[in-house]
């Protein structure tokens, strides 16, 4: 039987007993219209509104492949595409498929082109799980537009998907859900006959929670609903109590506002804890805004910032682990990139300290705040120009690298801040060694202590 997305049978049987699929299933979007969040991707024109309306000619819609978390509508918009489409519609899964049953989707389409004009829609789940060689076996169908293909997937593609097959098709990003999405979306389920039709009621700190839960996630946040909803209901409640959906998600509402005190209060306390070096409360700290739902993004900032303002060159090595955790949590997401921002946040709350580096263009900032700046050294100045040398810019510089030590005793400074020393290091890790650096460079230099 050729695979299809949802079957025949299946659709049959979901009109007779709604209840006998997943609340998440039943509220599949049936229009592009009803598909939530993902409005950059739903434009007049776009892509996957040529795919729904079968825009064909010289300009036929092209294949695309979405990209984005878990739960952000992937699936949705291709069943909605399968829907609203005349065209023949297939779907593979990469875990269970291979090129055998590639290439049987390709020979159908063929035949289905040339037999009876029919165009197929080929919708091809995690393709990030195809081998290059599995993913070669696209390559003809997509290039001669024997099939359109919609790929999905998790993995940022420049990195899981063959580059020729990048090449042919569009490639769309979705981006996260908001709270304002989710919200949406469990408004609809509550009341829509689809759904759980007015039979429960969501209170708003039952909601929050929820909203704290899903991360973003339409899915989660629908299966959570519809299991704290029977929950509910076998308790003859027509409200879903917090506690409800603590027992039935099995998971304690964290007392945190992402917009008010709370948020900004774990926020400190996560930092003050890495520049005290008490990893065990940083750990805490950062628990409670995972399990609260904080942006990923925002905590990999604050760790970015403390690594230069608490420690700086005491751990080198700080800055870079941060902007690498930085970096991976706008790759992967929760729930993975809690061991991410665990990584950083162990290296740092563990790593020396110096906060030199933050004190120091404090120092210089104000300084010039108070106008103590000055004209550049003529010596200094830039003496690449015609007539640069009738100025005296750049005349009498010393080249550094021409002396032996690399260092040549001249002024750098404005006239008014030349003597200034802005840089205190400690001795404090790797930091010992740069107090070491400055204080024979300054030496050299002839410098007199301020």
């Amino acid at each position: 039987m050729e695979p299809d997305l949802f079957t025949a049978a299946a659709e049959e049987r979901q009109e007779k007993d709604p209840a006998a699929s997943p609340l998440a299933v039943r509220m599949r979007p049936r229009t592009l219209d009803e598909v939530v969040g993902q409005q950059h991707l739903l434009k007049p024109g776009s892509p996957l509104r040529r795919l729904v309306g079968g825009g064909g000619g010289p300009a036929g819609p092209s294949s695309v492949i979405l990209w984005g978390p878990p739960g952000t509508g992937k699936t949705t918009l291709a069943y909605v595409v399968s829907k609203a489409t005349d065209k023949r519609f297939v779907e593979l899964s990469a875990i269970t498929a291979g090129v055998k049953e590639v290439r049987a989707v390709i020979d159908g389409a063929r035949r289905a082109a040339g037999g009876f004009g029919k165009e197929t829609v080929l919708f091809l789940d995690e393709i990030h799980r195809f081998s290059k060689a599995q993913q070669d076996s696209l390559l003809p169908a997509v290039e001669n537009r024997w099939v359109t293909l919609i790929a999905a997937t998790t993995e940022n593609p420049y990195f899981s998907v063959i580059s020729p097959l990048l090449s042919r098709s569009l490639l769309l990003t979705l981006e996260p859900l908001t709270d304002d999405d989710i919200c949406g979306l469990l408004k609809r389920a509550l009341t829509d006959e689809r759904g759980l039709n007015n039979a429960v009621t969501l209170p708003e700190e039952t909601e929050d929670h929820l909203l704290r839960i899903a991360g973003g996630d339409a899915r989660r946040a629908l299966t959570a609903l519809e299991a704290a909803a029977g929950a509910a209901l076998d308790q003859g409640e027509t409200e879903i109590g917090l506690q409800t959906l603590e027992r039935t998600v099995d998971r304690a509402a964290v007392k945190y506002d992402r917009d008010g005190d709370q948020h900004y209060d774990v926020a400190s306390a996560l930092i003050k804890s890495i520049r005290g070096s008490d990893v065990d409360a940083a750990l805490h700290y950062l628990a409670r805004m995972i399990e609260a739902g904080e942006d990923p993004r925002f905590i990999a900032r604050r760790l970015m910032i403390s690594a230069s303002e608490d420690i700086g060159l005491a751990d080198p090595n700080a800055l870079p682990i941060a902007v690498a955790a930085a970096h991976a949590v706008a790759m992967i997401g929760f729930p993975e990139a809690a061991l991410t921002l665990s990584h950083a946040t162990i290296a740092l709350a563990l790593a020396p300290k110096s906060n030199a580096a933050t004190t120091a263009i404090g120092a210089a900032m104000e300084d010039v705040r108070k106008g103590l700046a000055g004209p550049v050294p003529a010596h200094l100045r830039d003496g690449h120009y015609k007539g640069a040398a009738k100025l005296g810019h750049a005349q009498g510089y010393v080249y550094p690298h021409d002396l032996p030590e690399g260092i040549a005793p001249q002024q750098y400074a404005p006239d008014a801040l030349k003597d200034r020393e802005y840089y205190t290091p400690t001795r404090h890790g790797t930091e010992a060694r740069y107090a070491d650096a400055v204080e024979w460079t300054r030496k050299h230099l002839g410098r007199k202590r301020s």
